[in-house]
């Protein structure tokens, strides 16, 4: 199927993709744009997983200040090369991690930087809880993980739900990144301050 240049031009700026990109996204959805972005989605989402592997020395700290100035973030974002680094879309990317953390305070990056003890702990609450609300034991283990991945979503950063866009976890939007700018990129830390607060 031929694609129309407007069609393509369309879909570069609502994604960001590379024009060769959209032309086959959009032969590949016979034209239907909402279709190809999310064709080019998926597409950068797997290309993310093959990059996790590389090493990523180079990113920048994006310090965050809220309105107030009562709240302040400061977020590592690392990515494996300085030119990447300066390009708008990792810096935007950097900017909405730090405001991420500003909004909903997470503890952690990831689930995997949670102490096994802290995870027990809540486990062993959850399931305290769920019989004493009377929850069959055949049950009780689903009830109890269903509970731990909430508790994982409000305290690890890649977990939370986006704050622009409910229905994609901040994980998404950072492989997002990986597929458009074709660099692992880690965010390795953060540091959320609070006025008055230890």
């Amino acid at each position: 199927m031929a694609v129309a240049a407007e069609l393509v031009k369309e879909l570069r700026q609502k994604t960001g993709a590379g024009i060769l990109d959209c032309r086959e996204a959009l032969e590949k959805t016979e034209g239907d744009i909402a279709k190809a972005a999310d064709f080019l989605r998926q597409k950068g989402m797997a290309s993310a997983d093959k990059k996790k592997d590389r090493i990523a020395s180079e990113g920048r700290i994006e310090p965050y200040i809220h309105t107030g100035n009562k709240i302040g973030v400061l977020v590592e974002v690392n990515c494996e090369t300085d030119f990447v680094a300066r390009t708008e879309e990792f810096q935007n990317l950097c900017r909405e991690l730090a405001m991420q953390v500003a909004a909903l305070a997470p503890r952690f990056v990831s689930r995997e930087e949670i102490p096994a003890e802290v995870i027990e702990q809540e486990r062993e609450g959850y399931r305290k809880v769920a019989r004493e609300e009377g929850k069959p034991e055949k049950i009780l283990e689903k009830v109890v993980e269903g509970k731990v991945e909430k508790y994982f979503e409000g305290i690890c950063l890649l977990e939370q739900n986006y704050i622009r866009d409910q229905n994609k976890k901040v994980r998404d939007v950072v492989k997002e990144t990986i597929g458009k700018l074709g660099e692992n990129i880690v965010v390795k830390r953060f540091v959320r301050f609070v006025l008055g607060e230890q």
